[in-house]
């Protein structure tokens, strides 16, 4: 098995809810015609939002309800320290919340943890350690 993060699906209880977030964060829906789900490209990789009965469906497991807390973390690092401020904000604003605020990382960083309108938890972070690319891709050093 290839060594690779293909797509991440989000069960969300309202997915036009999800869009609108999403979308209001400057993302760009691909297959706009998909039905009953949304796609999002993200560099090498793609975020789908599918409602959460139907995930579970699908994957033939029982649906749970949507909790605060899954131990998951999705990241999104940034390249400057202050787009941490501006990206928690933003998704502040548009219907998340600000889990744990912006600060300081012992790591030697700058994050904040923000949970998008389903609770799904997001680390905003500045890290000098790990650059990005000038398409956004992660280069976690050796």
């Amino acid at each position: 098995m290839e060594q690779r993060l293909s797509l991440v699906t989000l069960g969300v209880a309202d997915l036009e809810r999800s869009i609108a977030f999403y979308e209001g964060l400057g993302w760009s829906r691909a297959m706009r015609g998909a039905d009953g789900v949304a796609f999002f490209q993200l560099g090498s990789m793609g975020l789908s939002l599918y409602p959460a009965s139907d995930l579970a469906a699908d994957a033939g497991v029982p649906e749970e309800p949507l909790t605060p807390f899954r131990a998951v973390a999705l990241a999104h690092n940034v390249r400057r320290r202050e787009e941490v401020d501006m990206a928690a904000e933003a998704m502040a604003r548009l219907g998340g919340s600000i889990v744990k605020s912006p600060e300081e990382k012992f790591w030697g960083g700058y994050a904040a943890y923000v949970a998008d309108p389903d609770g799904h938890l997001w680390e905003i972070a500045w890290n000098p350690a790990f650059p990005l690319g000038a398409d956004g891709s992660l280069k976690i050093p050796d």
